[in-house]
């Protein structure tokens, strides 16, 4: 009873043995080579998979999904001679568990020294600035090296990126100060642009400006011109319908005459000849007008108006024959001064 047992649990951890080594589940995105005795015999897929136990050994299963490696900061030298570090990454996927198998020992270390060879190749042919002004090419190139030479590795790489491009120190302080003479040239030329286009706008605002004051001013000038030439014709045109007798006109030249005493600068008043003349013949005009000058009535307190007039009148014709003997009294004193200019002559008495 009790070695039937053991036998039976013997059985039972064998069959247990030899089921763990016959069925293998491979989980999804992953493969798995069987060799069998030694020698390659198939590729496991996803999936629950016989294989025969003691013959069929399976490897270390391969993940297929995309992989990223960073590879540490290499010295590469440029054209120009100078020493950077380049850090890049690098994304690939296995596409034959096969291949990457039995066709490379260490295919990242692999793919990191092809890696650096190639940015050794591509970076010697160019300077300093152009390797930091042209990732993409770089990147470019060198996925077209990498999956030329990876792809009989069973790995298709997707994406090489430089991460950084780290010049020396004494290269990085040059490049700022030449990047702030750039901006200062930059910011100098914006502000002398600036300068101009005010001043240009400036002088275009006084140029309009000029323009429209001059028209203005000759507008006005045409129009005070018009205004003038209106009035001296409106004017001659009221002279030539009114026909001024000889009096009016003597009249207006007796008015004419304190006007010209009028001023600081006039020392000494020249009567003309005509001048007695002119007051001669408007004292006989209004002597004739009004006949011989009465007595002046007597003022009453009923007709005070009649009274105010007369007085008015009288004392107009005092002046007048005052204002003539003083006009002879001054011919008689002083020669007779040639007539004064801009002065229209009264006309001689009528006879």
């Amino acid at each position: 009873m009790t070695v039937g047992l053991i036998v039976l649990i013997v059985v039972a951890a064998l069959f247990l043995i030899v089921a763990a080594r016959t069925i293998r589940i491979i989980p999804q995105a992953r493969a798995g080579v069987v060799e069998r005795l030694g020698r390659y015999s198939r590729t496991l897929t996803p999936g629950l998979t016989i294989i025969v136990p003691f013959m069929d050994r399976v490897k270390p299963l391969i993940d297929l999904r995309e992989q990223v490696v960073s590879f540490p900061p290499q010295p590469v030298i440029t054209e120009d001679n100078v020493s950077v570090g380049i850090d890049s990454v690098l994304y690939f996927t296995v596409t034959d568990a096969k291949s990457v198998t039995y066709e490379v020992a260490n295919p990242l270390q692999a793919i990191e020294q092809l890696t650096v060879t190639t940015l050794r190749n591509i970076i010697g042919g160019m300077t300093l600035e152009q390797t930091l002004t042209s990732r993409d090419n770089i990147n470019a190139e060198l996925r077209k090296v990498l999956d030329e030479a990876t792809g009989r590795w069973g790995i298709r790489v997707n994406r090489v990126e430089l991460k950084s491009i780290d010049p020396p120190g004494t290269i990085q302080e040059a490049m700022e100060k030449q990047m702030r003479a750039e901006r200062d040239r930059r910011a100098t030329i914006l502000n002398a642009e600036g300068v101009k286009q005010s001043q240009i706008l400036t002088a275009e605002g006084e140029k309009q400006s000029a323009v429209l004051r001059a028209e203005g001013a000759k507008t006005a000038a045409i129009l005070r011109a018009e205004g003038e030439s209106s009035a001296i014709t409106t004017v001659f045109r009221s002279i030539h319908e009114g026909r001024p007798d000889r009096e009016l006109l003597s009249y207006q030249y007796l008015q004419m005459l304190p006007q010209l005493a009028q001023g600081d600068a006039n020392k000494i008043f020249v009567i003309p000849s005509e001048f007695s003349q002119a007051l001669g013949g408007l004292a006989d005009r209004l002597t004739s007008s009004n006949g011989p000058l009465p007595p002046p009535p007597a003022p009453t307190g009923d007709d005070g108006g009649d009274s105010a007039a007369s007085t008015a009148l009288e004392e107009a014709r005092a002046a007048a024959k005052a204002a003539e003997r003083e006009a002879g009294r001054a011919e008689q004193a002083t020669p007779t001064a040639p007539d004064a200019p801009g002065l229209i002559p009264p006309p001689p008495p009528a006879s």
